[in-house]
């Protein structure tokens, strides 16, 4: 070894390098060298895969950091190297300084602190200018050659080593040392570096200049024809690789430890409060309770995690004390009898018959994983209290990045070489949107792909570039859910950086802080938990002994609505698929929502139909072995969970509860000869227990097989309790619950407007907001009226939420006057104030709409003056505002329309026609209908042979429908399809994916409709007159004369009118009218204006 690169900066450096940490690795092995450091920029993200994959590939990892250091107001990059551990503990501290309190540089102060059992090297280019001149370059090189003293280097590059160079830092004490600035791995990288940059910096690829071509990872063979003649700068990298030797103790844990009282020992403290909650239960008596706990309690004595049961126990007590609501339970942690005593899972594990080794198997040594729900909006209230309970230096969140992933790869490569939009979104188009997709597999798999690359060479440019970089890190952001807690301060074992307000973030990734022996728990925001934390709130001002607790799991009208498929809002089953099986299903127990919730995702979902057959005595229940029966008769003989795999191995095999969940991971994996050994296992305990070698073997593939997709009942359980608490309160305080659903769904204009049509559906009455009743959240008024939110108003902020409830409590607005006189013109300006009109805010003071715009002039100028005189202006009164403007303004401030719907004013017109509301599409299912509809969107595309056709959204004051247009009906009927425009269809409906759909035939203009129906031709036709005849020449009269007024057909004899298609409307000119009258006489024929 005569060279090692000791300044390589990796695609962590973000958006500065194109080196991946394992190619670096593997190219440094091809290459021969035995050693090579990593000095990313003032960040240590990749570290650990560094120092792993260089352990696993014999290579000596060199840890160090390029940190920018402050001198008396000058900036510099010094590189620094750990030697040894104590080295590696300072790089941890400085790196974390750079980030959380230097970021313009870290002190010198910091600096000396942290100086000892660390190489420093200072790199030459930062002297450009101060050269030739000794004193400038000793007064600038000075601080850090006192501090690291013979520890300091100079970093020189090919170009910039010479003999005057050399002696200069001779003479001063200092010295040189050969690198190369490594930002890519191979020569010709170089363009994707360029990209890179170019990239980051916004800009076109040529904007950005590279002046320094080499930075590629060099072999030993180029550095010493490089250095040739100054071979001891390449020497001294290998000095200073020989003197540097980190080794990490990676997989240990060191975890957290809970405050307790000196002498006591927190394995006592947990056994006092669980058999405290157990009381509290009523359960300490019963013996099953009793073993269980013992046993459970063992167990986490033995594998020393009583502390951190109790540090969880604490934050879900500070979590209960604020009347923050908390899930049920997640994931296998359920489980444990010992958190359903500490209160931090309300599921008992033993009424529903859940394991304790699913989540904490003593015959496998691992971290305990306790992920807990909270309400999205008061997750921050938690980590805030368990940052103040242990100290800001021993919590943190976990950072993750987002990388440069197939499609934006291509997408920012693209931009920079100046490639069309319209050419970037067609390439973008056909990457499929799957995670882990690759641009490899796109071309491999795509021939429309690669043609569109074939045609031009710059396009296979941009494809070999993006293949470059895709996969690198392009951003940092916050894991959204992991916490890390640790006993000693957390930059002992990670370096940090600042997050989200003062809650630090960890610079290692979740799987290199678990490396580092940290132990993360999930603290995960629940959207629903928020709205089952309203609901909760509403319906106890009301009802003020109802708790979760107390909701009966029996509940009929409950099973009902969830048995008629009524789930929008309803976690885990709102999605249209799931709701087709519940109406199948007709849940009828708990028990029926669990297992649903289990076998409803790919794999196991062909089990589905099996379990409601069964489930209605339609299938005969068929189990493999009577003895499986006490196991699976719940789910009528279907394996539906991992749990009932491990009660099977643990009844017919002997298998412990342990050995049990060993088998159903091993099975998971598929690893063969792990498959092999428990199958030798399980057929041996099987004819210990008196199974033939057949039911043994038979049994042991029934497992197997199940191992595709059996699901953690735990889970399923207690997810399945926040549905069916949520579906309770629908079925019996729909107001209460469409409130919360609503507020939940501020800002995102969709969802409110389908959760509105669904209200009023329901017979709910939505309020319009109101400056003197609204507040942030949509609010219950009564039994059936719900107020609306003012935050979904345009131009309505928090500032002005907060500003007009705070006056508000002083007393209420008297007027508009009285409003703009208290509220600031900062707080609401003129748009907010328009919007705030339009969606009928000041509507309680009895004025037109037109009104109030108009006066907020002389309210703007009557609030300018100093004080309030006692007097208020009067309106200036405007021409009332029709129906169509007030609700087309109504929506310009909302979203939607609210107090009415433009097709309201048609439907009496649209029932004589036969035309009907669009909510009752759904139950009508297929066949033609008619129907009066807005077009609120409309999307064209091109069909294969280059025809075009439309999607349109429907809208009425019923519903929505997606509409098809398709390129026939499309020629005909475009210009009636504009946004906004109110047409009757005839058309059919369809059903795709459980999705409905209307197939558009004919369009008219609701408008032109209602004219021509105001202005008709009436024909009476006689049962005397021969009417096949008549109808020949009717016809040939109607094509003659084709225009746009409808012709109506009175059958006297019958006493029935009916309108003809529009396809025979006519021009009822005189000559027209002539015509008619011969075939059907003068008094026969009458034109209604």
């Amino acid at each position: 070894m005569s060279f090692v690169h000791l300044q390589v900066k990796s695609g962590y450096t973000l958006l500065q390098s194109t080196v991946k940490i394992k190619e670096l690795v593997q190219k440094a092995k091809e290459d021969g060298q035995k050693a090579i450091a990593l000095t990313d920029h003032n960040v240590m993200h990749a570290i650990l895969p560094f120092y792993k994959e260089c352990k696993k590939e014999g290579i000596k990892p060199i840890l160090g950091i390029t940190l920018t250091v402050q001198v008396e107001e000058k900036i510099y990059d010094l590189i620094l190297l750990a030697r040894n551990n104590q080295g590696y503990q300072h790089l941890l501290k400085l790196a974390t300084a750079v980030q959380i309190n230097e970021k313009e540089g870290v002190s010198l102060e910091t600096l000396t602190a942290y100086s000892e059992h660390l190489f420093a090297i200072f790199p030459y280019s930062q002297l450009q200018g101060a050269f030739f001149n000794k004193e400038h370059v000793k007064n600038i090189l000075s601080p850090f050659s006192s501090l690291f003293r013979h520890h300091f280097y100079i970093a020189v590059t090919e170009k910039e080593a010479s003999e005057e160079t050399i002696n200069m830092f001779r003479s001063c004490g200092i010295k040189a040392v050969g690198t190369n600035d490594v930002r890519y791995l191979e020569k010709e990288h170089q363009l994707a570096y360029q990209c890179l940059e170019a990239v980051r910096k916004g800009v076109k690829r040529e904007e950005i200049e590279i002046h320094e071509q080499e930075r590629y990872l060099k072999k030993e063979e180029e550095m010493k024809e490089a250095f040739a003649h100054f071979p001891s700068l390449l020497e001294e990298t290998v000095h200073i690789a020989n003197n540097c030797s980190v080794s990490l103790s990676l997989g240990s844990s060191f975890l957290p430890k809970y405050p307790v009282e000196e002498g006591k020992s927190a394995h006592v403290l947990l056994r006092k409060l669980c058999e405290r909650g157990m009381e509290q239960k009523g359960l300490s008596e019963d013996k099953r309770y009793q073993h269980r706990l013992q046993y459970e309690l063992n167990v986490i004595e033995k594998m020393s995690f009583s502390d951190y049961f109790l540090i969880v126990a604490d934050f879900m007590h500070f979590a209960h004390r604020k009347g923050i609501i908390t899930g049920p339970g997640r994931g296998s942690a359920a489980g444990s009898l010992v958190a359903y005593a500490l209160d931090i899972t309300t599921v008992d594990p033993i009424q529903y018959d859940l394991l304790f080794e699913r989540f904490l198997n003593p015959e496998r040594i691992s971290m305990p994983d306790i992920d807990i729900d909270f309400p999205d909006h008061r997750r921050d209230e938690v980590i805030q209290y368990v940052m103040k309970r242990y100290g800001k230096e021993h919590v943190a969140q976990i950072i993750t990045f987002g990388t440069l992933a197939a499609k934006a790869a291509l997408r920012d490569i693209a931009k920079v070489f100046g490639v069309d939009e319209a050419e970037i979104n067609k390439l973008s188009k056909l990457i499929p949107a799957k995670q882990g997709v690759t641009l490899k597999e796109v071309y491999n798999t795509s021939e429309e792909f690669r043609s569109i690359l074939q045609s031009s060479s710059l396009l296979q440019t941009v494809f070999s570039v993006a293949l470059l970089v895709e996969g690198l890190p392009r951003h940092s952001s916050i894991h959204a859910a992991g916490i890390v807690i640790s006993e000693q301060p957390l930059t002992h074992y990670v370096p940090l950086q600042g997050g989200h307000g003062d809650v630090p973030l960890t610079q290692y990734a979740m799987n290199e802080t678990a490396a580092a022996g940290l132990l993360k728990i999930d603290f995960l925001g629940l959207r629903n938990l928020t709205i089952l934390e309203r609901i909760l709130k509403s319906v106890q001002k009301f009802n003020r002994t109802l708790t979760l607790q107390t909701i009966p799991l029996n509940d009929s009208e409950t099973f009902r609505l969830l048995s008629n498929g009524d789930t929008a809002g309803i976690f885990q089953f709102e999605s249209s698929g799931i709701t087709e099986i519940l109406k199948t299903l007709k849940p009828s127990e708990f028990e029926d929502l669990v297992a649903v919730n289990a076998l409803y995702r790919p794999g196991p979902m062909e089990q589905i139909p099996h379990y409601i057959k069964r489930k209605h005595g339609k299938e005969e229940v068929h189990y493999f072995h009577k003895d499986l029966k006490p196991i699976l008769e719940k789910t009528y003989g279907v394996i539906v969970y991992q749990e009932q795999i491990m009660q099977i191995a643990s009844r017919l095999a002997g298998f412990t509860l342990g050995e049990a969940d060993l088998l159903r991971r091993a099975v998971s994996k598929k690893n063969r000869s792990a498959l092999e050994e428990e199958r030798q296992h399980f057929i041996k305990g099987c004819l210990q227990k008196g199974y033939s070698i057949e039911v043994a073997s038979n049994l042991y593939q029934l497992i197997v097989q199940f191992a595709n997709y059996g699901f953690n009942r735990s889970h399923a359980v207690a997810y399945s309790l926040i549905a069916y608490y949520l579906a309770y309160f629908k079925a019996h305080y729909k107001a209460h619950f469409t409130a919360a659903l609503l507020t939940s769904a501020i800002g995102n204009e969709e969802r409110v407007k389908q959760y509105v049509h669904e209200a009023k559906l329901k017979g709910l009455e939505i309020l319009p907001p109101s400056i003197n009743k609204s507040v942030y959240p949509f609010t219950v008024e009564g039994e059936s009226a719900i107020r609306y939110s003012l935050a979904p108003i345009k131009y309505i902020g928090q500032t002005a939420l907060r500003e007009i409830i705070e006056k508000r409590k002083e007393k209420r607005f008297a007027s508009l006057f009285d409003f703009c006189m208290r509220i600031s013109e900062q707080a609401v300006g003129r748009n907010g104030l328009i919007s705030l009109i339009y969606a009928g805010g000041f509507d309680e003071f009895g004025e037109d709409r037109a009104t109030l715009i108009k006066s907020i002039d002389v309210a703007f100028e009557h609030a300018s003056l100093m004080e309030d005189f006692g007097f208020e202006p009067k309106y200036a009164k405007a021409e009332p505002l029709t129906e169509e403007e007030k609700l087309g303004y109504e929506k310009q401030a909302l979203g939607l329309y609210l107090s009415s719907h433009p097709l309201s004013s048609y439907r009496p017109f649209l029932q004589k026609e036969g035309a009907q509301p669009l909510f009752t599409l759904g139950q009508q299912k297929k066949g033609n209908v008619k129907v009066g509809a807005l077009v609120t969107e409309r999307r064209e595309i091109l069909t294969k042979r280059g025809e075009r056709m439309a999607f349109l959204n429907l809208q009425d004051e019923t519903g929505e429908i997606e509409g098809i247009v398709f390129p026939n009906a499309f020629r005909k009927f475009q210009e009636k399809l504009s946004v906004d425009g109110k047409i009757f269809i005839v058309g059919k409906i369809e059903e795709r994916n459980h999705k409905f759909q209307l197939l558009i035939n004919e369009v008219i203009s609701l408008e032109d409709m209602k004219q021509s129906f105001l202005r008709a031709l009436y024909l009476r036709v006689d049962s005397q007159q021969k009417q096949e005849e008549v109808f020949i020449e009717l016809e040939e009269t109607f094509k003659r004369f084709k225009g746009d007024t409808a012709v109506m057909i009175y059958y006297a004899a019958e006493d029935k009118t009916i309108r003809l298609a529009p396809s025979f409307n006519v021009n009822p000119s005189n000559e027209c009218l002539q015509y008619l009258k011969k075939i059907l006489g003068d008094g026969n024929v009458i034109l209604r204006e």
